[in-house]
């Protein structure tokens, strides 16, 4: 079920899938390399920030090309890495950052107390 809708979704002959790694995405869903977002990227939503972690954690793209293909650095990479681990994907929203890092600070501020 899930292979059929990857297939509708990218509409690829059904063998294609075969010739590269595939892997469950952070949607549940199949995920190939040709499923991470396009190399111009301008608009990282949760969503693709997502993907470009899960294929990295994954193998179907090391850490050094994703960084390449999106113009990252390793620190924005680790930071998006650490969210999902922290929080999960939502995490990962723009305007909860302030929220989370607050949170955070207040954490390793009660933490230093004992």
């Amino acid at each position: 079920m899930l292979i059929n809708r990857a297939m509708q979704r990218r509409e690829t002959h059904p063998f294609e899938l075969n010739a590269c790694p595939t892997v469950i995405g952070p949607d549940g869903y199949v995920m190939t390399v040709h499923d991470l977002p396009p190399r111009d990227t301008k608009r990282w939503v949760m969503r693709r920030k997502a993907q470009v972690v899960y294929g990295v954690q994954a193998g179907l793209i090391t850490l050094k090309d994703a960084c390449d293909r999106y113009g990252l650095t390793p620190e924005e990479f680790a930071s998006w890495k650490n969210m999902i681990k922290q929080h999960g994907i939502r995490g990962l929203r723009v305007t909860r950052l302030t929220q989370y890092r607050k949170s955070d600070k207040a954490r390793r501020h009660d933490n230093s107390e004992i």
